[in-house]
């Protein structure tokens, strides 16, 4: 099975990892700061604050923003459920900004005609995770004038972007958001087994983000509510999490953040192939956004339906039946059970819904090779384009 995403690692990643299980440290050590110093380097951001996961990092970005009980964070529904559970965590109300039908991001458009209602209402929001889909970032320009005037926080989720970058500067730089947020999961741009990190230009949050990430603790005499009782002492200022990345973590993102230029550069070569290779097929292929240059996190297609007489379904499992390990990203967040009990239903969204019924994420990962990538395609070829006119002649 050509799987829909993969790791990279080579032997440099296990010699990184090596090296800290022979240190002195294996959790809250010097590798950690050194990967955080390293990818607000790369970013061109002050301060990055590492986590065990990029939830734990929407988490605490939230908490950062002031964002609880009586406020509201508005996200997008084509996403992982975490842009949402984030606000859930904080006892805070959710809602939704339907998706742009081009580039299946954030609408910054439908965004900008929600608020008009909200502030007229009394409910405007008091963050906006903005979703970096697939790796490319939404009209962050837009978003940042939009925040500026109606008073929210705007923190990006860009799990699928590092690596990307918008206006011509790296994503995460914290021009156009407050806090950006970064996935290492495994099949993410780069991996530290499970991590992440957020971003942001703010020695105020980024303080308030190290506290939240060890227990709201602090050895700070000048955070403290007290005078210290000597050097073992500390304080728990706040209620925190216990969501601190390891050194061994640390270690493999680091080392996998040396990489990134060259994985990055693969997958827009593969993403250029696959726009070159299925140009003539029934599908949709994914739009750009201006400004945007996309980190190719994933190549999804939309299956023009119409014009293919096969069921998404059909579609979905008979690539699978054949070796080729498409996935589907995302079932919109506010069909998931959870969230119609608190309200929503069917139509809410309809350009959200109309992309699901049709989206199917194509295999994309540095180690994917030109050969198994022309076998995807030719197999998405021969089910659209061969087997489902047969069906059709057998149904005369």
């Amino acid at each position: 099975m050509i799987p829909y995403a993969r790791q990279s690692l080579d032997q440099a990643d296990i010699d990184a990892v090596v090296g800290v299980l022979q240190s002195d440290w294996l959790t809250q050590g010097p590798t950690i700061e050194r990967f955080e110093r390293a990818m607000a380097e790369r970013c061109e951001a002050g301060f990055a604050v590492a986590v065990c996961n990029a939830t734990a990092a929407l988490h605490i970005a939230c908490l950062a923003a002031g964002l609880g009980p009586g406020d509201w964070l508005w996200t997008t529904p084509n996403t992982f459920l975490a842009s949402a559970n984030c606000g859930r965590y904080c006892g805070a109300e959710v809602d939704f900004v339907d998706i742009d039908p081009l580039t299946w991001n954030l609408d910054a458009a439908a965004l900008a005609v929600k608020l008009e209602r909200a502030e007229r209402e009394g409910r405007l929001p008091k963050v906006l995770v903005a979703v970096a889909f697939s790796g490319q970032s939404c009209d962050m320009r837009r978003i940042a004038a939009l925040a500026k005037r109606y008073g929210f926080t705007v923190i990006e989720d860009a799990a699928h972007a590092a690596g990307a970058s918008y206006a011509g500067r790296p994503v995460g730089c914290g021009e156009f958001a407050a806090m950006t947020v970064f996935s290492f999961h495994p099949v993410k741009i780069i991996t530290s087994a499970e991590g992440g990190m957020v971003m942001t230009n703010s020695p105020e949050l980024a303080e308030r983000l190290q506290r939240l990430r060890s227990h709201g603790m602090t050895r700070d005499p000048q955070q403290m509510t007290g005078p210290s009782h000597g050097p073992w002492y500390y304080e728990q200022v706040e209620l925190g999490f216990n969501y601190r990345i390891t050194d061994l973590q640390a270690a493999l993102g680091l080392s996998q953040l040396n990489k990134l230029d060259e994985f990055i550069e693969r997958r827009r070569e593969l993403a250029a192939r696959y726009e070159r290779l299925l140009g003539y097929l029934p599908l949709t292929l994914p739009g750009a956004q201006p400004e945007a240059e996309s980190s190719w996190h994933l190549y999804v297609v939309r299956l023009q339906l119409d014009q293919i007489g096969l069921t998404h379904r059909e579609v979905f499992e008979g690539l699978r039946a054949v070796g080729v390990g498409v996935n589907l990203h995302y079932i919109p967040v506010h069909l998931q059970p959870y969230y119609r009990d608190l309200g929503f239903a069917e139509g809410d969204f309809p350009q959200a819904e109309r992309y699901y019924a049709e989206a199917i994420s194509l295999p994309l990962y540095p180690l994917l090779s030109d050969e198994q990538q022309d076998y995807v395609v030719e197999q998405m070829r021969q089910l659209i384009e061969i087997i489902q006119p047969l069906r059709r002649v057998g149904n005369v």
